[in-house]
């Protein structure tokens, strides 16, 4: 078992960094529109310049605007703010229709 261990460590590192390369390369291939919030934005040297990031932050009370709601919705798992499943976060604090 001592022996299987880096070897688990070691997949579940690549598959980390791949799933993440995917992400980076969807985003990137969608063509998202400039003035789309939940885009990726990438720096002349690569790095993530986007407003906001997955912090651990999962409650409508966690956070300050519809924006950044919608983005942790549609960037991080695990987020608890669509009770109804129709996409749209954070309907009662900072998305609702009135």
């Amino acid at each position: 078992m001592r022996r299987a261990l880096p070897y688990v460590i070691a997949a579940g590192l690549v598959l980390f960094g791949w799933k993440k390369y995917h992400e980076r390369v969807t985003l990137l291939s969608s063509g998202a529109a400039a003035d789309d919030p939940a885009r990726l934005d990438v720096e002349r040297d690569g790095r993530n310049a986007s407003r906001y990031q997955c912090d651990g932050r999962v409650y409508c009370s966690q956070m300050t605007s519809c924006e950044e709601a919608t983005w942790f919705l549609q960037h991080c798992p695990g987020t608890k703010m669509d009770g109804e499943g129709d996409g749209v976060p954070c309907e009662r604090q900072w998305c609702g229709h009135h």
